[in-house]
């Protein structure tokens, strides 16, 4: 699958199924919780390029997101 074949996901369950089965990643606490301080940061250049690329409304979206998975794991 190329970069360009990558489908922007919707739903919280298909950016979790993006994030831990494309990506490979695993949802810990210490991953969510740097993901969050990186996507609650509006200086930090990636947050600013993701909001840039994506917008303000799917930054949001992804950030709550990441405090859902946050939630699920408790």
């Amino acid at each position: 699958m190329s970069q360009n074949d990558v489908q922007i996901p919707g739903d919280y369950l298909s950016w979790k199924s993006m994030i831990t089965r494309q990506c490979g990643e695993t949802l810990t606490p210490a991953f969510i919780d740097e993901r969050l301080k990186v996507l609650k940061n509006p200086k930090d250049p990636f947050t600013c390029k993701f909001e840039e690329v994506y917008g303000k409304s799917y930054l949001a979206a992804v950030i709550s997101w990441y405090e859902r998975a946050r939630n699920d794991l408790n």
